[in-house]
């Protein structure tokens, strides 16, 4: 879910954008995956030859955002993330994929047309979960040049107040387990749902949106399809 940050209250920030944040959350330790993806990261960056000041000016996001994730300082919303990627012509899945698994690395091949991911083998990805409270689990990092991404989601209780997510392209979220109230800016209107296992919704993920759950962790299948981004100018992203 790809721009500022994730939550349910009332509207107070006009800084909404893919995967960035509006108010800086209360920074968590982050964990031993999040620091590979960052590595991952600053890694694919030199070997295109890319400085900071030029990632900066492809993706959207501020030299001092970028440098914070790469020194793994903050870890990148999963929206954030792919924004980044593909300023630099990578998948997504680039940062799960392990080069040093066998399995991996074949389902990872351009020409690959199946991937298979047991459920010992999903990739826990806290994706913005140190600093939002979202908790991210990739089901389908094996595969490369997807055109959508599946997650399993975890919802938490309470989020900021200020923390949209806002991302080109589209999102469906099936809810698996608990209560989850999610919310929508639509045309200025703030519009609110309260799903349950079994609900579902799908919109256009550009709209300002959040969830959480009022009643102790939710779960739900969440696959976002997400379409080149174009950088935003003029706005803050850290």
């Amino acid at each position: 879910m790809k721009a500022q940050k994730n939550t349910i209250a009332p509207t107070r920030s006009k800084r909404i954008s893919t995967g960035r944040q509006s108010a800086t959350p209360q920074p968590a330790q982050i964990s031993s995956d999040e620091i590979a993806v960052c590595e991952r990261l600053k890694a694919l960056r030199i070997s295109s030859g890319l400085t900071l000041d030029a990632l900066a000016e492809r993706s959207g996001f501020t030299k001092g955002y970028l440098s914070k994730i790469e020194n793994g300082k903050s870890a990148p919303p999963i929206a954030s993330l792919a924004r980044i990627a593909r300023s630099m012509n990578q998948d997504l899945s680039y940062f799960f994929v392990d080069p040093a698994q066998p399995d991996d690395a074949i389902e990872a091949g351009a020409d690959a047309k199946v991937s298979v991911v047991h459920r010992w083998e999903r990739k826990p990805v806290v994706r913005g979960g140190t600093g939002f409270g979202y908790d991210y689990v990739s089901l389908a990092h094996k595969k490369a040049h997807k055109h959508m991404e599946p997650f399993i989601f975890t919802f938490p209780s309470e989020v900021d107040i200020d923390t949209y997510f806002e991302h080109p392209g589209e999102e469906f979220i099936y809810i698996l387990a608990g209560e989850v109230e999610f919310e929508i800016k639509i045309d200025g209107h703030l519009r609110r749902w309260t799903l349950e296992p079994g609900d579902s919704i799908y919109f256009e993920s550009s709209l300002p949106h959040r969830g959480r759950s009022p009643s102790g962790d939710a779960q739900a299948l969440v696959v976002v399809m997400e379409n080149n981004p174009q950088p935003e100018e003029n706005e803050t992203n850290t």
